[in-house]
């Protein structure tokens, strides 16, 4: 999502750009909805037709080829494995510029294996790439922290949204509401994949702690985990409040039916539904993960919890709650303010141009101006 968002600016901008995906296309996380915005962009998409999880020599050929033919200013890679090819590829053919992009505060497996590994690689290749950059400032500290980057390398850019798509509509509101079934219950969303990283038990084990209340709970999206979660909310009783909506494409539609919005991950980077929920008004009770307390303002656009801590996630979604109607407006408008001002993707973009222009070399950035890159 934050590819196209970058390379749909990029362009706009009068860049040329191409994206390319690591495996096949029709592998990619919501592929078609989002590389249909690239089209109508004139942005092609190639694909390196790598399996997920199988590694191939073979890409690092494919790769030097596509950018032999297109001649990139700015090679810029997203997430682990992007980062390591692409290091890798730049020994075989030129990048003016290289750069590799962190989206978590540590490297995870969706196997639940070790991943020490993935940060001593990003340590022993680090000199092929320019700079790494986080989205985050939990993760900058961290990565600086056990030296799988040097921190004169390292830069702290986030996610960015379109805080004019994400805004909130009452009509929009009552509408959804009414196609759910929901008229006057406390609707509390929750979006992200059914993984351990999520821990959504520990937002069951809340839940049942916070006893009998007219509430919703919505949790948007899809994992391994799904038989076991329903299966822990059947045991606690939570049946008729917990609701799973599986794979949502009007995540809008959700934010705007919500009254707040509830994260109890132990492990984010700058999550972009967090960014979405902020900028649709919706105040938040997370855990103090990752980037979470840097779009979450403890107090005043809602509650900042310690992980994997079931009854202070409970006071904090019973405070929420309860808090009177002016309060959570007041919170409603603090969360879109601090969203609009520091993750509005204008403002992001401006903040990848000045790091694109700090590592071209003069030559480059001089045609970047001219609008000739």
């Amino acid at each position: 999502m934050q590819v196209v968002r970058l390379a749909t600016e990029l362009r706009a901008r009068g860049w040329e750009v191409a994206v390319v995906s690591l495996v096949k296309l029709e592998y990619c996380v919501h592929g078609n909805g989002l590389l249909d915005q690239l089209e109508p962009q004139r942005i092609a998409v190639h694909s390196l037709e790598m399996k997920p999880g199988v590694p191939a020599l073979r890409a690092v050929f494919r790769l030097r080829s596509l950018i032999r033919s297109f001649r990139p200013d700015v090679v810029h890679c997203h997430m682990y494995h992007a980062s390591i090819l692409g290091r890798i590829t730049r020994l075989f053919c030129r990048m003016p510029v290289l750069i590799s992009t962190v989206h978590s505060t540590r490297e995870a497996s969706q196997q639940g294996g070790p991943t020490w590994h993935k940060e001593l690689l990003y340590r022993v290749t680090d000199a092929l790439a320019d700079r790494t950059t986080i989205v985050c400032q939990a993760g900058l500290e961290r990565y600086s922290r056990v030296g799988a980057v040097p921190a004169l390398k390292l830069r702290l850019v986030p996610n960015g949204i379109d805080t004019e798509i994400f805004t909130r509509s009452e009509e929009r509101r009552q509408r959804v509401r009414e196609a759910l079934g929901i008229s006057s219950e406390f609707v509390w969303l929750s979006a992200g994949r059914l993984v351990e990283a999520k821990d959504y038990p520990t937002l069951f084990r809340a839940l049942e702690l916070m006893g009998p209340n007219r509430f919703v709970v919505l949790i948007v999206g899809t994992g391994r985990l799904e038989p076991e979660l329903r299966n822990e909310c059947s045991r606690r009783g939570l049946d008729g409040q917990v609701r799973f909506c599986g794979h949502r494409e009007d995540m809008l539609n959700l934010y705007c039916a919500a009254d707040a919005f509830v994260m109890s991950s132990k492990l984010e980077g700058l999550p972009l539904v967090l960014l979405e929920a902020a900028s649709t008004g919706l105040p938040a009770v997370v855990t103090s993960v990752g980037g979470n307390p840097e779009i979450v303002v403890h107090d005043v656009s809602g509650y900042v919890v310690p992980p994997g801590d079931p009854a202070q996630l409970a006071a904090a979604l019973r405070r929420l709650m309860e808090a009177g109607l002016e309060c959570r407006k007041g919170m409603s408008r603090a969360a879109r303010q601090h969203c609009y001002e520091h993750y509005r993707m204008e403002v992001v973009m401006d903040r990848w141009l000045d790091l694109y222009a700090e590592c071209l070399p003069t030559v480059l950035l001089n045609r970047a101006i001219s609008g000739s890159v």
